[in-house]
């Protein structure tokens, strides 16, 4: 028996469901349903102080526990998907995918096979079905790389970082797959998402199998539309025009653009949760929302009051939301500021599906017992590299956090030190009054990359 296993009997026993429920429920594998949706800053999100509204992950947040220091594995929409189903750092990830994998230029590019997913843990060693859909963004340009190849049963969705919300293209690129076929679709993506997520739980209502369903959305990144006359791909903000109605109380007009497209995730959401309690499922789900990197403001997302935004390893391109219920299992309307990782939700799911994974050779804690019991999480080490892209006129960053401390240096060179307990916000650079502070964190960070670069251990 598994220690997840006992701490589960333990808590549905005190919880009152009785020794006979206990027994039946020790047994039973929880479902997970993770929602990660894209280019969602932490002013984006209603529980967060956004002016947007968004109740239906905010009653997810009202319902279990709202994390306040969450940190993506990147700040760039690849890597963050890699650390996240890998439980890696994207540092180590066989192609260097520390940067956007673009649709037109990077075909030999992605997850490779012996990069082990959660989804194929989940699968082949708990016996979970598995389900991706929506936004894959770890490699498209041959089939090894598509989701069906890494541990998902099911795949609905595009491969490619963005997609024309309305016709499901990039560009005029056909990009929406049912497995490893191109499958023609129209719509509007982010529901299109929604519908097949509904569909899959009412499949799975009255089947004893555990199940781990990925959803990722598109929303409320950009679309990829198309410009005939320069016959080119465009980047176009693609909000319905009853979404946009809802939201006219805000005066900017991409502000306005990008709220459309969070409150249609949000109604998203919603469905997906009261499916969820509709078909008898949520009581042994582990439910999840949580955003994959800082908000661009080019495009409407907001990171207030952090620093910095998406592609950048200031608080606000890293520090995201991140609310998780579930039901009779971890405590309502709880606030947790606990130094926490997408990394983290590798070992956490693979604790509770009762695999038995090397956490050696993963970068992520943990937390079930953290979720379950409250119990503190140790303190950490937390390291970010992005890529150069020539493509988008980005350069190599770094940084390295270490308990309250964080080192940080930009393409241009310049480097700076935070003390978060103190400068949550990274106002004041104590770089030139803590030299020696600088000097040890230059040195710990350089020898972390060398480390993952070599396929060494922190």
């Amino acid at each position: 028996m598994k220690v997840v296993s006992g701490i589960l009997l333990f808590l549905l026993i005190v919880a009152g469901g009785g020794l006979d429920t206990a027994r039946a429920q020790q047994n039973s594998r929880p479902n997970i349903v993770l929602i990660f949706s894209d280019d969602q800053g932490v002013n984006d999100v209603g529980c967060y102080g956004s002016e947007i509204p968004t109740p239906n992950i905010d009653r997810i947040a009202q319902q279990g526990v709202r994390f306040t220091s969450w940190y993506s594995a990147s700040s760039i929409c690849t890597p963050s998907r890699y650390g996240l189903l890998t439980g890696r750092n994207p540092v180590r990830s066989r192609d260097q995918l520390l940067s956007a994998l673009m649709f037109l230029s990077d075909a030999k590019r992605g997850l490779r096979d012996d990069e082990q997913t959660i989804a194929e843990v989940l699968h082949d060693e708990c016996g979970y079905t598995t389900a991706l859909i929506g936004k894959w963004h770890l490699g498209h340009g041959q089939s090894d790389f598509l989701p069906t190849n890494h541990g998902f049963n099911i795949f609905k969705g595009h491969t490619g970082g963005c997609i024309d919300y309305f016709t499901m293209t990039y560009g005029i690129q056909h990009d929406w797959y049912e497995g490893a076929t191109h499958v023609p679709k129209n719509g509007y993506a982010t529901e299109l998402i929604t519908d097949e997520a509904v569909e899959f739980l009412k499949s799975k209502q009255n089947v004893q199998k555990p199940f781990f369903l990925y959803l990722p959305y598109n929303a409320p990144h950009f679309g990829k539309g198309w410009n005939p006359s320069k016959n080119e791909t465009v980047n176009i903000m693609q909000a319905q025009a009853k979404d946009l109605q809802r939201v006219d109380f805000i005066k900017d007009k991409i502000r306005r653009e990008f709220a459309a497209m969070v409150v249609s995730l949000d109604d998203g959401v919603g469905k997906v949760t009261q499916a969820l309690d509709d078909l008898g499922l949520a009581e042994n789900t582990l439910l999840i929302f949580l955003t994959d990197h800082g908000g661009d403001p080019v495009y409407g997302g907001s990171n207030k009051p952090l620093r910095g935004d998406k592609a950048t390893l200031f608080e606000g391109g890293l520090k995201v939301p991140c609310v998780i219920r579930f039901p009779g299992r971890i405590k309502t309307g709880v606030t947790s500021s606990a130094v926490t990782s997408s990394l983290d939700l590798f070992p956490t799911f693979a604790s509770l599906g009762g695999a038995d994974v090397d956490k050696q050779q993963l970068d992520g804690q943990d937390l079930t017992s953290h979720l379950l019991r409250n119990k503190p999480v140790p303190s950490r080490e937390l390291f970010w590299q992005t890529g150069q892209h020539a493509e988008l006129n980005r350069g190599t960053w770094t940084a390295l956090r270490h308990d309250n401390h964080k080192y940080l240096r930009l393409p241009d060179g310049n480097e700076y030190l935070f003390d978060l307990a103190a400068d949550p916000n990274e106002q004041e650079n104590l770089a030139d009054s803590k030299p020696e502070r600088l000097r040890g964190m230059q040195v710990r960070a350089a020898e972390v990359a060398a480390g993952y670069a070599d396929g060494g251990q922190r």
